[in-house]
């Protein structure tokens, strides 16, 4: 990679002289259409464990209650002990699982917004009149940015703005990330 091709963002001096916007604008939208159809596919797949992790939880908590309003008795107490105590692990177990799904929404919510990113750089490159218009890419670039929640998406989305290297700043931002606590892993 030379210097040049790493100076950063050339959206205020654009070279759009391109003779495949056509093929490009048409692997855009094959790319869209994958992300939506994967995450219906994971959606309703999610929903359905939602609902029984959800249904769990209730019928732990009935069985918890029921176990604990059983009278003490010295033919029981192990037996009463070791279900309440198997209760508990389920539960734990379904609150790992919810804790899994939220990073699940976390992730759809990334795809969502790759799908949007690549939708809209895909009608910047098919329309004529805003293809050549520097606004009109520091237009996108913003748009792009502003669909990041948190800092260090942010300072991923600049750093690549920069120049840096799109492997670099990925790996700069899954380090940050790391040490967030929030470990996360991407493409």
């Amino acid at each position: 990679m030379t210097a040049e091709s790493r100076r950063g963002s050339s959206a205020q001096t654009p070279d759009l002289d391109w003779s495949q916007v056509r093929e490009t604008v048409l692997m855009l939208e094959l790319a869209v259409g994958q992300i939506d159809a994967a995450m219906k596919e994971g959606n309703s797949s999610v929903e359905v464990l939602t609902d029984s992790f959800t249904s769990m939880a209730g019928y732990m908590r009935m069985m918890s209650g029921a176990l604990e309003q059983l009278p003490d008795s010295p033919a029981t107490a192990e037996l009463k002990a070791a279900l309440i105590g198997h209760a508990g692990e389920v539960a734990g177990r379904v609150q790992r699982s919810i804790i899994a799904f939220q990073f699940y929404d976390k992730l759809s919510q990334r795809l969502a917004h790759v799908s949007h990113s690549l939708e809209a750089l895909g009608e910047l490159v098919t329309d004529q009149r805003k293809i050549y218009s520097p606004y009109e890419w520091v237009a996108l670039q913003e748009k792009i940015r502003a669909k990041y929640s948190t800092r260090e998406e942010v300072d991923m989305f600049n750093a690549v703005m920069r120049g840096v290297p799109v492997k670099d700043a990925l790996e700069q931002y899954k380090a940050e990330m790391k040490d967030k606590g929030d470990d996360v892993e991407l493409f």
